[in-house]
């Protein structure tokens, strides 16, 4: 079902409506372990005992209103359902639910954390009509935050480059991305982030696909490239290694959620798409 992004709710509800609920950053579903996940329903909020703190209309998923919702930090599950992360529901629930829940979750984060003007730090309340809140002294605007952020498979023939990050789970490799800075474009992120983490030079820059990142607020763009010259040149303060891998012999790679491993993926399949420049 296609889902209508909308902050204008409807004023008598006819239908019960899809309630994703959220405890910090965990989400309730239904305990029903035989069963895909089930987000829970109703015509107002369905659980008052959990300590309603705040809820955001989200829109419609084809004629359903959907909320977002948080509950109180030590709000314990209602009777069969559960508290879960939200990675731990991807593949679990329907891909539309799953985007659904990370748009949600980000903007329930929004919410909590622009109770106040960051301009002169008077209250600022929620406008009617587009999902922004206005200071009620200055007429500051705040609008949800995105962070861009730019993704990159760098390939040289059969060869994919991979890294490992600080902070990533022992063993795992992924390809190179970085946060966008002021001022410049998505191309020129991309070509700055391969100089600076691993020092290489490339060519045919190609737009791959994008995916919103609820981890938390980020947008990330994906793009391919190709090897174009230079030796690998670890960032220490970055990476802890960078390596030229052979589709034969992979490392461990991201789980199936990231736009990282779709572009692992694609290049798997898709093999000899990429071409050493001459």
């Amino acid at each position: 079902m296609h889902f209508i992004p909308t902050v204008q709710e409807p004023e008598t509800p006819t239908r019960p409506a899809l309630w994703l609920i959220f405890r910090g950053t965990d989400i309730l579903v239904h305990a029903d372990a035989q069963h895909s996940p089930e987000l829970p329903t109703g015509l107002v909020f369905p659980f008052p005992d959990l300590g309603l703190i705040r809820r955001q209309f989200l829109g419609y998923q084809g004629e359903q209103p959907c909320f977002s919702a948080e509950a109180e930090p030590a709000a314990p599950p209602p009777t069969d359902f559960e508290w879960v992360g939200l990675r731990s529901v991807f593949g679990r629930l329907p891909d539309e639910l799953f985007w659904l829940a990370a748009r949600a979750v980000q903007i329930m984060d929004w919410d909590r954390t622009h109770q106040y003007c960051s301009r002169c730090g008077q209250p600022v309340k929620a406008r009617p009509n587009e999902r922004s809140k206005e200071c009620s002294a200055c007429g500051f605007l705040a609008f949800p935050r995105i962070a861009p952020a730019v993704i990159i498979r760098i390939t040289r023939g059969r060869e994919i480059l991979l890294a490992r990050g600080r902070h990533f789970a022992p063993g795992m490799f992924s390809v190179i991305a970085g946060f966008v800075e002021p001022g410049e474009t998505l191309e020129q992120a991309a070509m700055r982030e391969i100089k600076e983490e691993v020092g290489l030079d490339v060519c045919n820059l190609r737009y791959f696909a994008s995916q919103p990142w609820p981890f938390p607020h980020s947008l990330m763009i994906a793009f391919t490239a190709e090897h174009a010259g230079g030796e690998i040149q670890v960032d220490q303060h970055e990476l802890e290694e960078a390596h030229w891998f052979s589709l034969d012999h992979l490392p461990n790679l991201p789980g199936p959620l990231s736009i990282s491993r779709r572009l692992i993926d694609d290049f798997i399949l898709n093999f000899p798409v990429a071409t050493t420049p001459q």
